[in-house]
């Protein structure tokens, strides 16, 4: 069984890559580009396969789909941070959407008998109300970021290839998750870093936060991956899965938990500059959908996800 996973040297493509490499008879494949982190997978180099394609490239793309032909492709490339996504909207946008675009096209041009999981983001809700939370799959749409819009826009885009042209596309809608090789911008990496940081002396006892009220659901990047497979084996074409754990808490608590990690004392300064022109509010996974066609749940406790990336950290800094 061939497998192609976009963005195979990222945070999420890299765990997926050794999952996949944990079962029987799975070939792996996955797209990089020239600037690709390829620290992610230096223990499972030699066992993948790497291909050098650009997305945004319609030849470059086709061209990958016709050489490996996979059964399954799990679409996890884009650009990912929120915040950039406010800096550079219309690269944001181009590069989520078109790279999508142009798998479809080439499974429909090729023909190619494909299963691709499109990964979207639970950022597409956005603004949620208190009494429409869990959310579930049909809650309203209303994103407050360029990045949101663009996983809209794909979220879609997966959606009308499967009713126009029969492409089995499975849509995901992973809630924050977490774990170790998470990027250092993202908020669980951010402030695990900086404890890291100054638990070594290389950094004043001091970190910088911003909106620390906003609620989020976070899973284990482990228990993610696991569930985007369960989606391509067992889920409907067309549909649309959420994956989360259930449970929400402040960026407060997760402050507190990753300094209860520490022997450190530490100051927390507010930084107006880390704070976003509009943020979301509150996001609380209903994951029920997913669990009842596969019976998948979240396994791995958050206090040992946040434990396993506070000692990434500390091996790194």
């Amino acid at each position: 069984m061939r497998i192609l996973i976009t963005g195979i040297t990222g945070f999420v493509g890299s765990h997926l890559a050794e999952y996949a490499l944990d079962k029987e008879g799975v070939e792996v494949f996955g797209t990089v580009r020239w600037r690709s982190r390829m620290d992610n997978v230096e223990d499972i180099q030699d066992r993948i396969h790497l291909i050098d394609c650009d997305l945004r490239d319609n030849v470059a793309v086709k061209n990958t789909l016709d050489e490996v032909r996979p059964e399954y492709i799990f679409h996890l490339a884009a650009q990912s941070f929120v915040p950039t996504s406010w800096k550079a909207p219309a690269e944001t946008l181009t590069t989520n959407i078109i790279s999508e675009l142009n798998l479809l096209e080439s499974i429909r041009d090729l023909k190619l008998d494909t299963r691709i999981q499109v990964a979207g983001s639970s950022e597409e809700y956005g603004l949620v109300f208190e009494d429409e939370a869990p959310i579930k799959e049909d809650n309203p749409l209303r994103p407050l970021s360029p990045y949101a819009v663009s996983k809209v826009a794909q979220d879609y885009l997966a959606y009308q290839y499967n009713q126009s042209y029969g492409i089995f596309t499975v849509r995901t809608r992973a809630f924050n998750h977490t774990g170790p090789r998470r990027g250092q911008v993202f908020v669980t990496s951010d402030f695990s870093r900086q404890v890291a940081l100054i638990e070594k002396g290389k950094k004043e006892p001091v970190i910088e936060v911003g909106n620390l009220e906003a609620r989020r659901d976070f899973s284990d990047v482990r228990d993610i991956v696991r569930g985007y497979w369960l989606c391509l084996e067992k889920g409907e074409p067309g549909e649309v899965y959420n994956l989360g754990s259930g449970k929400a808490i402040t960026i407060q608590e997760l402050l507190d938990l990753i300094l209860s990690m520490s022997d450190v004392e530490i100051e927390v300064r507010r930084m107006p500059e880390r704070m976003r022109p509009s943020d979301v509010e509150l996001l609380l996974c209903d994951y029920g959908k997913l669990n009842r066609i596969s019976g998948w749940k979240p396994e791995i406790p958050f206090e040992q996800t946040v434990r396993d990336l506070m000692n990434y950290w500390r091996e790194r800094v």
